[in-house]
């Protein structure tokens, strides 16, 4: 057996953990207050495992952490060696900045959305497709952590309108995006598509401050991704983001026009 733990082998110890505790999949459920069919799901891997059924299977097995630490390896170990370092600085963040004008950022990435997008091209195996949308899906905790970073999103009505997955993946992505967009800590906008030509056009980045004051960004090219810290090149992207919100629409204004969008993919 590998010494890193695969999805597989998670699912078949979150089984073999309820059964030794003379547990049901629905006194489980009950116990951790899940549904039944969630538990039946998770064990036999068709739907993906969230921290937080984690944790409170770990806190009612009494498995001293041990399913949460599980998934922190996997999760560490799905990620290109290039992007581990860029995830530590996301747990840090107190802020952060993403602007990407062809999908949903990552952060706000339903389920249904990362499959989809992490299928395309057939370049990941099945396995690898589940474990990456795991361990995507296991990043957005950043989101809803203590403490919450403040999360500004600015994306192309064009990525709203380019089908991924089927209609259904985009309804649904789609009805996220309005609900990530009403918590307190997280803003969405949307670059009208009659906005002229402007340089965000480019590529994609990310701008993070950490706790510690410390300025970074990110940037994404067809191969991999860079940390980029150098003061001028971070003050150019600062730069670039000016320009790509001066071109976005207000939260609000944004909303609506997702609301808009959502209808075509009914």
């Amino acid at each position: 057996m590998s010494r890193i733990p695969t999805l597989t082998f998670l699912h078949e110890q979150l089984r073999r953990a309820r059964q030794a505790r003379g547990l049901s999949q629905e006194e489980l459920g009950k116990l951790v207050n899940y549904s039944s069919s969630y538990v039946s799901a998770v064990e036999t891997g068709q739907s993906p495992v969230k921290p937080d059924y984690l944790a409170r299977v770990d806190s009612t097995l009494d498995t001293g952490g041990l399913f949460v630490g599980m998934l922190e390896l996997i999760r560490f170990h799905a990620a290109p060696a290039w992007f581990r370092p860029w995830e530590e600085n996301e747990r840090e963040a107190a802020a952060l900045r993403w602007y990407d004008p062809t999908v949903i950022p990552g952060l706000l990435q339903t389920e249904g959305y990362a499959r989809a997008m992490l299928g395309v091209g057939g370049e990941l195996t099945a396995e690898e497709v589940e474990t990456r949308v795991v361990a995507r899906l296991a990043r957005q905790a950043t989101l809803t952590g203590d403490p919450r970073p403040h999360f500004v999103a600015v994306l192309e009505e064009q990525t709203l309108r380019r089908q991924l997955g089927d209609r259904k993946v985009m309804h649904e992505q789609l009805q996220h995006l309005l609900a990530a967009g009403s918590a307190p800590n997280v803003q969405v906008r949307v670059v009208p598509a009659e906005a002229p030509w402007h340089v965000g056009l480019n590529g994609p980045f990310i701008l993070a401050r950490l706790d510690s004051g410390a300025e970074l960004a990110h940037l994404d090219n067809q191969l991999r991704g860079q940390t980029v810290d150098s003061p001028n090149d971070v003050a150019a992207l600062e730069r670039r983001w000016e320009t790509v919100t001066g071109e976005a629409l207000p939260c609000r204004q944004s909303a609506r026009l997702i609301e808009e969008v959502v209808q075509t993919w009914t």
